[in-house]
């Protein structure tokens, strides 16, 4: 019984963190909500960007898990979003209210404060930046323009969603960093000249045996491949 006691606490323990919402500000003032999942005593920090339509409430569930393996990770609420999960997008309550433009590209300026944010706040070893849909392909283009920043990125179902259709392939032919690409089965169309475009030879892309989920949706228990993607993620993120 003492061994199981002490398994159990082991086990607890490893998957015990904290969260708290924050704010800070984009560089035009306007005030940018996360939550903060704090995994104890590491070093090693994931910057988390939603879906169109969405929040930070995407995260809910994966954020744990990540923190589990041993990452920190912060969940944004970009100006571009809604609500998903019950959490209400609080950075495009702001903009709205400030008259502020909320297009996909405009969020851009949220993923550059909230990087700055945690490389000024948390100063980790280990910086990788996730995106789900419009906000995978804006951490591809992050990763272009600042090509010795990170240490890697994750991109659930990325495409060229702007005007400028050609606007994330020119930045991903200056990425350096190890780089992961899915999606749902169907999407690899919507990404294909963008991985190729990618001169990284630490690149990785992975699509499911099923027809799959846009987004990083993808890895929520709810769907019967989650544990496919997870394993997909897992070994990438064991490389960087």
């Amino acid at each position: 019984m003492k061994q199981i006691c002490i398994l159990f606490l082991v086990l607890f323990t490893r998957y015990t963190y904290s969260q708290q919402t924050i704010t800070y500000n984009a560089t035009d003032g306007i005030s940018v909500t996360a939550d903060f999942y704090e995994a104890k005593s590491s070093d090693q920090f994931i910057i988390l960007f939603h879906q169109a339509g969405w929040s930070r409430g995407e995260y809910k569930e994966i954020a744990p898990k990540l923190n589990a393996l041993g990452y920190n990770c912060l969940a944004v609420d970009q100006r571009s979003g809604g609500a998903v999960n019950g959490v209400q997008n609080e950075t495009n309550a702001v903009a709205k209210k400030k008259g502020k433009k909320t297009e996909f590209v405009d969020a851009f300026q949220d993923l550059e404060a909230s990087i700055a944010y945690v490389k000024n706040t948390y100063k980790p070893k280990k910086l990788i930046i996730w995106g789900s849909s419009y906000s995978s392909s804006l951490v591809l283009k992050y990763a272009g323009e600042h090509p010795d920043s990170l240490d890697g990125v994750l991109s659930f179902s990325p495409g060229e969603y702007f005007e400028d259709k050609k606007f994330i392939t020119k930045s991903a032919k200056h990425i350096k960093i190890p780089v992961f690409i899915t999606s749902a089965q169907n999407e690899k169309k919507s990404w294909a000249s963008i991985y190729e475009a990618i001169p990284s030879d630490k690149k990785q892309s992975f699509r499911p045996k099923t027809k799959g989920n846009h987004g990083s949706r993808a890895l929520w228990a709810k769907f019967s491949d989650h544990e496919e993607y997870w394993k997909a993620v897992k070994i990438f993120l064991k490389t960087i």
